[in-house]
């Protein structure tokens, strides 16, 4: 029964003394437990919730070592595994997530149209015009390396961390091979893709004060290419080549390699023609235009067949898994 299914948020916890425990007290009766992970805090913020917060569904949980936010939501995601949750949300803790909103993630799942369901900052104009420019050319850059990599080209804003995801699909999760650090929104989509799991965008709005975010895009953008590229590469081989085949598993190759040679083989001789003065014959032209042209048209041609095949039938609803 619907009714029966308990909800768990899991806050993880770096510097976040000064909301936290605002966040948490805006957190609805509907949620059965609150997972806060302390991921080696220097201001101590596990020990400052218990200190300052009495709500008895609280359960802290410390790091030895900084694992990044990736591995403070795995660990609180294999706590609420283990005590039987069945949805759990992630919302951060520096106050910029309404948990009053968690419910909007939640109620995908329960109706049984989604797996993962995660914010859209970019869903509501006004709020995107508020929203700091850096932030905003940052967010779009990187939506459209997740579409490209992650297979899910109906989803926005891939480094929003307010989610929330079923049981079932965290079961089948490769905890130890997912990114753990900035990345692991991103790598989360990649990982949800190879299972074949629903995901959904959420609208909401963000709040944005004097907190400053520690992704800083100069930093990182070889690092997300380069992870993104790699994505990008196993999941076609995952879907196209290992687990079934089709038309467009021929495509993207010959799309490929049409587009290179004609592109190597047309700068060669422009290259040629410019030292020996010689016009290029027409032929030669045609032989370099003609493959560029049909093997763009076979990219594209699979492009259109990877945006259609975005999944749309739910992973937990035709997974029966024991619970332990």
């Amino acid at each position: 029964m619907i009714s029966d299914l308990k909800i768990a948020v899991i806050i993880p916890s770096y510097r976040v003394c000064a909301h936290i425990v605002d966040v948490i007290n805006l957190i609805g009766p509907e949620v059965s437990q609150i997972y806060v992970v302390d991921d080696c805090c220097p201001d101590k913020s596990g020990d400052f919730v218990a200190q300052n917060c009495a709500d008895k569904r609280i359960i802290i949980i410390r790091h030895s070592n900084n694992q990044g936010v990736g591995g403070a939501v795995m660990t609180g995601y294999q706590a609420a595994l283990n005590a039987g949750m069945d949805i759990l949300v992630k919302i951060d803790g520096d106050g910029q997530m309404n948990p009053h909103l968690i419910m909007n993630f939640v109620n995908p799942i329960l109706a049984g149209e989604a797996d993962y369901t995660k914010g859209n900052r970019f869903f509501n104009v006004e709020s995107v015009a508020e929203m700091p420019k850096a932030r905003l050319f940052g967010n779009a850059a990187l939506s459209f390396l997740t579409k490209i990599s992650s297979g899910y080209w109906n989803v926005f804003d891939p480094t929003n961390g307010y989610t929330a995801i079923h049981r079932d699909v965290v079961l089948h999760l490769p905890f130890n091979k997912i990114s753990r650090r900035y990345f692991f929104e991103s790598d989360m989509l990649f990982r949800l893709n190879i299972l074949r799991a629903v995901v959904a965008d959420v609208p909401m709005d963000a709040k944005y004060g004097n907190e400053v975010s520690g992704l800083k895009i100069s930093k990182i953008i070889v690092e997300f290419f380069t992870k993104h590229t790699c994505n990008f590469w196993k999941r076609i081989f995952y879907n196209y080549y290992l687990r079934d085949m089709s038309l467009a598993s021929i495509e993207l190759p010959v799309g490929l390699l049409m587009f290179i040679f004609g592109l190597i083989f047309g700068v060669y001789h422009w290259v040629l023609s410019g030292v020996t003065g010689q016009s290029s014959s027409s032929g030669t032209v045609m032989l370099s235009a003609l493959p560029i042209i049909i093997g763009l048209q076979l990219i594209l041609a699979f492009l259109g067949h990877d945006i259609s095949s975005v999944p749309t039938k739910p992973f937990h609803r035709h997974r029966v898994i024991p619970r332990g």
